[in-house]
């Protein structure tokens, strides 16, 4: 059976983008180039110095064969003997970043009656996954469970599915994340809120914003005479005519989304009636 080898530090630095190493810290290449120089100029130095040479044909012998042995031989060789030094604060970073937990947002849907999430959670906390947080949704067949997860270093999205599937879960989708997900989702929504009361103008961004979502241009929504029926597109009536398409590919929306979505749009209609009537 073939034994599986760890990655070499300097296999660990190589840029994934352009496969070079980091730039070095500015005093630790300074060190390391003195390293590469002085010995060379010394013992040149000492050769040429010593040897009975007109004045001109030293300073050219000193200035040609430094040059050569500390960039054809010197340098390259103190690099490579030193390269585990020299980048070692930036090693230190990079393992330091690949053990460090990751941020996951799960969807699954689970049964509607007790249990079920202890199921899922269980499932869940065999692999060392933490909950941050949690919101459930009502939707048909059971309830739509969304979760914050952070996991340990190593965690990959299929061992995720596979734990929510484990617990019951059906139709599982996980998509990494960042700390903004943790953001109170009350407050942001009353965020929102304000700013659409604030500039009714401001409603589809606001809209996109609260469901994570895209808004759909003119010229999408007008090749997209019918909705698809997997939820992923949203039709909210607005004041101004033309009604409002938000989608969110391969994450169907919730009855409770469609709810908060809807509530935003008559909050615009309202301020713009109320804005109106003032004005008349």
């Amino acid at each position: 059976m073939k034994r599986r080898t760890a990655p070499s530090a300097h296999a660990e630095l190589l840029c994934t983008a352009c496969g070079q190493f980091p730039e070095p810290p500015k005093s630790r290449l300074l060190v390391a180039n003195l390293a590469a120089v002085l010995p060379i100029e010394l013992l040149v130095h000492a050769a040429v110095l010593s040897a009975e040479l007109p004045y001109v044909w030293k300073i050219l012998v000193l200035a040609v064969t430094t040059t050569v042995l500390v960039l054809w031989v010197s340098e390259p060789s103190v690099a490579r003997l030193l390269r585990r030094w020299l980048h070692a604060a930036a090693l230190k970073h990079r393992r330091r970043y690949d053990a460090a937990p990751a941020l996951w947002r799960a969807r699954t849907v689970v049964d509607d009656r007790p249990g079920a999430l202890e199921r899922v959670t269980h499932a869940l906390s065999c692999l060392d996954v933490n909950i941050l947080s949690i919101q459930v949704h009502p939707v048909a067949g059971g309830a739509l469970d969304e979760f914050v997860l952070s996991a340990p270093a190593g965690i990959t999205e299929q061992d995720l599915l596979d734990a929510l599937e484990a617990g019951s879960g059906r139709r599982p989708r996980v998509w990494t994340t960042t700390a903004l997900a943790l953001a109170d989702g009350q407050t942001r929504a009353l965020g929102l809120a304000a700013k659409v009361a604030a500039d009714p103008d401001a409603l589809p961004h606001a809209t996109a914003s609260l469901l994570s979502a895209v808004v759909l241009d003119e010229n999408a929504a007008r090749n997209l005479p019918v909705l698809p029926r997997d939820g992923t597109v949203l039709k909210i009536p607005t004041a101004w005519g033309d009604p409002l398409l938000i989608s969110r590919p391969d994450e169907p929306f919730t009855p409770a989304e469609s709810a908060r979505a809807h509530r935003l749009a008559e909050l615009a209609e309202t301020v713009q009636l109320t804005g109106r009537s003032q004005r008349e």
